[in-house]
């Protein structure tokens, strides 16, 4: 969500970050949105003033016994303008071949997207990106190596067909030591980042409201993303819709920023506009697991978490011995809530690819505005808007498989990283 006022104040900043979004200019449209917002605003406050007269003005009448025939129908006349701007106020009409569609001001500036670091490289797509580092080297396998569904399919232990006849399309089952890899990593990343790196783990609700969802910026451009329940309820993409909205519309102390929580929940995307990519495996999926880390922190502070939230996130990979690089996104590679995204790509030797694996993204003041977050300065009047984070740390399923391409043996048995035997009972291989 954008400030009007700074877009009225310098409005030329405003269409030069949009411009790098690849939008076209939004600052004309939206003052005059502005403009007749505040002007039927003022004509709302001057008429409740007039309304407030004629209320003193019956009342002396009355009490002196005068004929108020008059006043009332003045004063209804008043009250059906003040009914009609508070149910029409800031409205404006975008013409479109003859068609006239109502938006109101807020409704336009929450289909923009944040405005980009000065430091995020301008470009259309992926191919603008830039990488910053890379860890290890990438795997060198003997033999040709398999891709994850072919491995997990031959040891009979990751199912996609029982999963369609259930479900349908991108849907997996895992069973045995694949089903307990799972459980394993969770337990895992959460360890480390709870015990090492100070999250506060949380079990959020999984199903959340149109106002939660609206914060953080799913609602309502992105709704075709996501699953709705007959209840109005959305299912999570991600734990960072509740662990973000945990400050929702509330004032938090400055003495208690930064808040960092983390959360293993199944996500649920609709994968809309994917028809096509990755048809195939557990890179996709409707139904996956992740690890998230959320941070609402000061905004002197943001850029700085940002870098610390995307090591925490390499550290998992770097204990797994799986080779990964990080890459600075593009204006037009980023999403929408993000003003800022590192992504981590894993190497995968089955793909022969690198494949993200996170994204940790400083979101500035972006979705605290749409969600009314604020903190109370020790010193100095006011409230001030607080920074939002998030980051994967890391998705489950993805990890599965790049453990899979990494840790793939010759005979087809999938070799367990150090790091997770214990996690696994002391397990050091899955075989058939």
């Amino acid at each position: 969500m954008h400030d009007i006022k700074a877009i009225r104040d310098n409005p030329a900043a405003f269409d030069e970050a949009m411009k790098k979004r690849g939008l076209p200019l939004q600052s004309p449209a939206l003052l005059k949105l502005d403009e007749e917002k505040r002007a039927r605003q003022k004509e709302l406050d001057e008429l409740l003033a007039k309304r407030n007269q004629f209320a003193k003005a019956i009342g002396q009448a009355k009490a002196k016994g005068e004929d108020t025939a008059g006043i009332m129908t003045e004063s209804k006349t008043v009250n059906d303008r003040i009914v009609m701007l508070s149910a029409d106020s800031v409205m404006d009409g975008v013409v479109s071949k003859d068609i006239i569609t109502p938006i109101t001001l807020d409704e336009k500036l929450a289909s923009l997207p944040n405005i980009p670091a000065d430091d995020a490289p301008v470009g259309k797509d992926e191919t603008a990106n830039k990488e910053i580092r890379t860890h290890g080297n990438k795997k060198t396998l003997n033999f040709k190596p398999k891709e994850h569904f072919d491995l997990g399919e031959k040891l009979g232990l990751m199912d996609f067909e029982r999963s369609a006849k259930i479900s349908g399309a991108r849907f997996v089952t895992l069973k045995g030591p694949l089903a307990r890899l799972e459980r394993a990593l969770a337990s895992f990343m959460l360890d480390i980042h709870t015990n090492e790196f100070g999250y506060t783990e949380v079990v959020p609700p999984y199903l959340v409201k149109d106002n939660a969802a609206f914060g953080t910026g799913q609602l309502p451009k992105f709704g075709e993303d996501l699953f709705k329940t007959t209840t109005g309820h959305w299912l999570i993409p991600t734990a960072e819709v509740p662990l973000t909205n945990m400050v929702n519309d509330e004032i938090v102390a400055e003495d208690a920023l930064p808040l960092r929580m983390t959360a293993y929940t199944p996500c649920f995307r609709s994968e809309a506009g994917s028809a096509g990519r990755d048809t195939r495996g557990m890179i996709r999926l409707h139904q996956f697991s992740k690890v998230e880390l959320v941070s609402i922190v000061h905004p002197d502070k943001s850029d700085e978490e940002h870098e610390r939230m995307t090591a925490c996130a390499e550290a998992i990979l770097q204990r797994l011995g799986l080779h990964y690089r990080v890459m600075l996104l593009c204006t037009g590679d980023m999403g929408f809530c993000a003003r800022k995204t590192y992504d981590i790509e894993v190497w995968l030797p089955g793909q022969n690819a690198y494949r993200e694996i996170s994204s940790c993204s400083n979101c500035g003041d972006f979705q605290a505005r749409r969600m009314k977050a604020r903190f109370k300065p020790k010193e100095g009047k006011g409230n001030q808007l607080v920074h939002t984070l998030n980051g994967s740390g890391l998705p489950i399923g993805r990890t599965i498989v790049a453990i899979m391409e990494n840790y793939q043996q010759a005979d087809g048995s999938i070799a367990i990283p150090e790091a997770l035997q214990p996690y696994m009972g002391g397990m050091k291989k899955i075989s058939a």
